[in-house]
Formats: structure tokens, sequence, C-alpha cells
């Protein structure tokens, strides 16, 4: 009985490494139609007595303004094009804060933000951290940093069934994810956090304090080398 349990774990571990691997490897050349976020998030509307919505639309690395990019990165990983998917100065910071207040801190990067949506499913056990941890070294083996930028920027949720950057423009500002400015994309970069709760075109005072710190990171890190 033990060596057919071990059999089966044995067998489990293969199988869940070759499919996950075959799944980075694809979406380093196809584009994901949809994440796991978004179809719960549907049935969560259906349920709520709203209509399915996914309002989505892929567009490519090239066709994102600059300072979405930046405004991306200033907000979420200011270290993005440096690190190796994990920001362990970050992670050590939001230890000691949520040690010290009940509000929950991330210090996910923006590959493992990526590694969530794509493959995973929200939460924060232990167990979907650690697969987080597995799909992260592997995207970060696999894809370019422009290609993580890419399918992070296309797949985020930005409001109640608004994903990716151009269904944000076009809902927020009614403009192409091309052209958003510094200050739309610093405005649609700050509610990364709490889409749904937050407003890219009507921010509260914290908000706006936010995106002043965003505009300001932006203005530091110059041009992105991706």
């Amino acid at each position: 009985m033990v060596r057919l349990i071990l059999r089966i774990v044995k067998l489990a571990v293969i199988a869940f490494v070759a499919l996950s691997l075959f799944g980075v490897i694809l979406f380093k050349y196809v584009n994901p139609p949809f994440t796991w976020l978004m179809v719960i998030r549907g049935f969560e509307r259906k349920a709520d007595g709203k209509d399915w919505k996914i309002d989505k639309k892929w567009v490519d690395f090239d066709e994102i303004a600059d300072p979405m990019k930046r405004a991306a990165v200033a907000a979420e990983d200011q270290s993005f094009l440096e690190n190796h998917g994990f920001d362990f100065r970050a992670i050590e910071k939001a230890i000691e804060k949520n040690s010290k207040s009940k509000k929950l801190i991330g210090g996910s990067t923006i590959t493992q933000q990526t590694a969530k949506n794509v493959f995973l499913w929200p939460g924060r056990s232990l167990l979907r951290k650690g697969f987080e941890a597995w799909f992260t070294i592997l995207i970060e083996t696999f894809w370019t940093k422009k290609r993580i930028m890419e399918i992070y920027l296309n797949v985020i949720e930005m409001g109640d069934g608004i994903y990716g950057i151009e269904a944000a423009s076009q809902a927020y500002f009614n403009t192409p994810a091309a052209k958003l400015t510094v200050r739309q994309s610093a405005a649609i970069a700050v509610i990364f956090p709490s889409p749904r709760k937050w407003s890219a075109t009507k921010p509260t005072t914290y908000l706006k304090h936010r995106q002043y710190l965003i505009r300001k990171n932006m203005r530091r890190l110059g041009p992105l080398e991706f």
C-alpha cells in the first residue's frame, strides 16, 4: 500500500511538472485566452444578479504606451528589470509590516503577480504561494522581461469585469493604451492593489498622494530597457 501511494505521488509530481512546463512554454508564444480569476469573477457577478462580464482586449507590447509600463514598474516592482522574480528586501519589509498590522501588505514582484494571475487561483494559502514560487521560477527561466510585462498588463484585473490595459484605458479615459499619458498611467497603476474598490477617475486623497509618488518614481526610473 505504501509503495502504491508513493508511486501515485511520484506520478502526480511528474505530471504536474510536465504540465506546468508545457503551460509556461506555450504562453511564451501564445497569448493566454483567460485566467481563473476572470472565470471566478464572472460567476461572482452572476451570483450577485449581474450580467456576465469579461471586458478585455489583447494589445501587443509595442501597442502599450511607455508611461504605462513605467507606471507599473514604479507602482509594483521597481527592481523588475534587475530581479530574478523575487525581491527579498520587499518580502522582508512586507513581513515586518504585517507583523505590526492587521492589514496584509504584499511583497510580490510583477513576475510573481503574473504567475498568480495566469496559472493560479486567488488566495493566500501556503500551498498557493508554493505554486506561485514554482511558476515564478519557470517564467523567469523561459520568458523575457518584455513578455512578462506584456502578459501582466494584458491579464491584470483593473475594475469590475475589466481586465488588461486596453480595456482599462478605454473604460476610464476613452483612449487606447498606446496613447496613455503619464498622469493617466499613474491613475491606472495606483488602483492595481484593489481595482474593484478604487477608481482611476475618482481618486481619494490617499490615491492622489499615491499617484504623485508613482509619477515621482517614474521620473526617477527614466526609460526602461526591455
